[in-house]
């Protein structure tokens, strides 16, 4: 109980400079204002993808806000397992801010590419070809072990998972897009841990 304002105020902290940050980015991507078919997700990726991630961040800020309103949903988790959630963040940040600045206008939150995307194979992408989803799974981890809540772990698990389906989709659009570039680049890379599970 002692260290839960510390944890809440780390938390806020995170948030207030990363999702500035994320949005920044996202915002000059859509510049062009072409509009992406997200159908080419796939239905089932469609209806629950963004619902389950909406639900969790919601429970996030609600955290945030109030933690004694998502005490039905906490656990009990030893200090230092916390801490290990506030440094597993700090990693997480870092990469998503190296990867957002990596994309430049090349972000999008579908499989489907702009038409003036191009393919990127520099920074963490050298290593990765998924960096972005690398560094969700670290946010899901830190978010869920910092507030000790098994809601957000549960969410934020779902939506990471239904990523990594949607990853398979994703990449044969940058097969149909990039050619033979990007099978190079899937043979130089793993698709979330470097030069491990290749394919």
């Amino acid at each position: 109980m002692e260290y839960d304002q510390t944890f809440r105020f780390i938390l806020i902290l995170g948030f207030a400079v990363i999702v500035p940050f994320g949005m920044y980015h996202r915002i000059q991507s859509q510049a062009t204002g072409e509009k992406l078919d997200r159908r080419q997700e796939g239905i089932f990726i469609l209806v629950t993808l963004r619902p389950i991630g909406i639900a969790g961040m919601v429970g996030l800020v609600t955290d945030m806000i109030n933690p004694a309103w998502m005490a039905w949903s906490s656990v009990a988790l030893p200090i230092w397992l916390r801490w290990a959630g506030v440094f597993v963040g700090i990693s997480g940040g870092l990469l998503l801010a190296v990867t957002f600045r990596t994309l430049g206008k090349n972000i999008t939150d579908t499989v489907v590419t702009r038409a003036a995307h191009t393919l990127v194979t520099r920074g963490p992408y050298r290593w990765v070809r998924h960096p972005f989803y690398v560094a969700t799974a670290l946010a899901v981890l830190a978010n869920s072990l910092v507030t000790a809540n098994w809601v957000l772990a549960l969410t934020g698990g779902l939506a990471f998972g239904l990523l990594v389906l949607r990853t398979r989709n994703e990449e044969e659009k940058l097969i149909e897009r990039f050619g033979e570039n990007y099978k190079a680049h899937m043979k130089r890379t793993g698709r979330f841990f470097p030069w491990l599970f290749q394919s």
